[in-house]
């Protein structure tokens, strides 16, 4: 063998470019899982918000008075309306793509998507300094209750979808009026059916609600 073909047949045949490794889903479910538990303990002073206000109004008459006056009530509400006009122009990011001008935000969905799940878990804090767990009456109660409507829908549908695209399993069983069974795909598309459209519907529901509000607050 000549020394020219003992160099070709000791060069090891290349190899071809590995493929990077695709990523998890962020936010993981561990992540959410988390994020759900912090947003049920954020939840908890509107439970017991009737025993401490009331504590709150006999021994500490000027704090009560301050955190229930104009100041404090517009600051915090500015606040809050902030965080909500981000996390519409998140969604107005994701939703205009097929609009003749679409919003261009740099960042990918990713990144985007998890803005938007911790954003709105802070929201949910924002409101609780706002309103100091009261739940309010009439209007406001009912405005109370769509907003966290707008945040467990969204909150438990990516935790579901998240735990489904995490999983190992090809098939989540079949239900009883269909003949195959469900695949990662369809039992997706089955979720979002009931878990988006909600989440929607109550998002633009609030967001009519919070103009009603600001109209409310500077109209008396």
């Amino acid at each position: 063998m000549s020394p020219k073909s003992a160099a070709v047949a000791s060069t090891p045949p290349a190899r071809s470019p590995k493929r990077p490794a695709a990523k998890g889903v962020q936010p993981n479910l561990k992540v959410l899982l988390g994020l759900t538990f912090l947003t049920a303990a954020l939840l908890v002073p509107f439970v017991i918000s009737p025993i401490y206000l009331e504590a709150l109004r006999n021994q500490a008459v000027e704090l009560h008075g301050f955190i229930r006056g104009e100041i404090y009530k517009q600051a915090t509400g500015y606040g809050a309306m902030l965080f909500a006009l981000i996390e519409t122009t998140l969604t107005v990011r994701k939703r205009s793509r097929s609009w003749p001008f679409a919003l261009k935000i740099p960042g990918s969905i990713q990144i985007w998507r998890t803005v938007h799940i911790f954003l709105g878990v802070a929201m949910v804090a924002m409101v609780g300094v706002h309103t100091i767990g009261s739940t309010g009456a009439n209007f406001n109660a009912v405005f109370l209750w769509v907003f966290f409507g707008v945040t467990l829908t969204a909150l438990v549908g990516v935790v579901a979808e998240t735990g489904v695209l995490e999983s190992t399993r090809r098939a989540f069983g079949q239900l009883p009026w269909e003949s195959k069974p469900l695949t990662k795909g369809s039992l997706l598309r089955k979720l979002r059916s009931v878990w988006l459209v909600s989440h929607i519907f109550l998002v633009w529901l609030f967001g009519f609600m919070l103009l009603v509000h600001i109209g409310f607050v500077y109209y008396y």
